[in-house]
């Protein structure tokens, strides 16, 4: 029997590899997307119109389906999606849920999106349902947005000061919940995924130079001057607060951790930081390896 997999969020940075990954296995695969007609799904994939928020086409696209990946929280205003995906897969009969968690997940300390983490994974452990929580650490592909600034040769603002973490290779990410979506002796497991090393935003940086052979410099922002960049980037006040507690939290070390979990579901180390740049050198102007 083929069993269909669901993948909400299965055009972000997780879900469309998640997507891409169960493709190529030859699973079969529904991604919930907001846009199908723009989704640039990998062949073989069915499309599903919906959102995690809306939660009649939540619903609608569960239906059949065995397993689902759970992706619900973007933001503060995501606090109860993880617990409406939760209720509609248990209504229609799904088995296994794996949610896409974060490191520090339900610790006040690492703001609005943390502690809404937290609630959802609540809501998976108390669901009845077979389930796994992924815990990533920062990605790596974090420093995607500092493209702009690399390519234009100004330095990158940083909010974080010299706060380590164990930056994660968001590929990585996607094969453990593969594993978790298809394979046995997951269930009941919370997985704290990291690279192998901790990593200041000047590691990154000096890491990235390295990779393009030109200097990366960062410019540190002070609390202030982050809540300003927020809130003209459209942020609400609330929200920027929020993350003003996260990026606090991060700066004084609480995301300082490094497990061997994606060793462990993998049977590989995990790949490093500059492995990821390397990969994607193009996207700071780099050219190809």
């Amino acid at each position: 029997m083929v069993l269909m997999i669901l993948v909400t969020g299965a055009t972000g940075t997780i879900g469309s590899e998640v997507v891409r990954r169960l493709v190529a296995r030859g699973e079969k695969v529904r991604a919930l997307t907001r846009d199908p007609g723009r989704a640039q799904l990998p062949p073989g994939a069915e499309a599903a119109r919906g959102h995690h928020r809306d939660l009649a086409s939540v619903a609608s696209a569960m239906a059949g389906a065995d397993t689902a990946f759970l992706v619900g929280v973007f933001g503060p205003e995501d606090a109860d999606s993880d617990r409406g995906m939760v209720a509609a897969a248990r209504a229609a009969g799904v088995r296994r849920v794996v949610k896409l968690s974060a490191i520090s997940a339900g610790d006040p300390r690492t703001g609005l999106g943390g502690i809404a983490h937290g609630h959802g994974e609540e809501a998976v452990r108390e669901s009845g349902l077979e389930w796994v929580i992924l815990r990533p650490s920062a990605f790596a592909s974090n420093t995607s947005g500092w493209a702009e600034a690399v390519r234009s040769g100004t330095p990158v603002p940083n909010m974080l000061g010299e706060g380590r973490q164990g930056v994660v290779d968001p590929r990585d990410v996607a094969e453990v919940a593969v594993a978790a979506l298809v394979g046995p002796g997951h269930e009941g497991r919370t997985y704290t995924l990291t690279g192998p090393e901790t990593l200041s935003p000047q590691d990154q940086a000096a890491a990235l130079s390295e990779v393009l052979g030109r200097r990366v410099e960062l410019r540190g922002l002070t609390p202030p001057e982050t809540r300003e960049l927020l809130v003209a980037s459209g942020w609400s006040e609330e929200s920027a607060e929020g993350m003003l507690r996260s990026v606090r939290f991060v700066a004084e070390g609480g995301n300082a951790v490094v497990t061997g979990e994606v060793e462990e579901v993998l049977g590989r180390p995990a790949r490093t930081y500059r492995e990821w740049a390397e990969d994607h050198r193009e996207v700071f102007g780099g050219g190809g390896s």
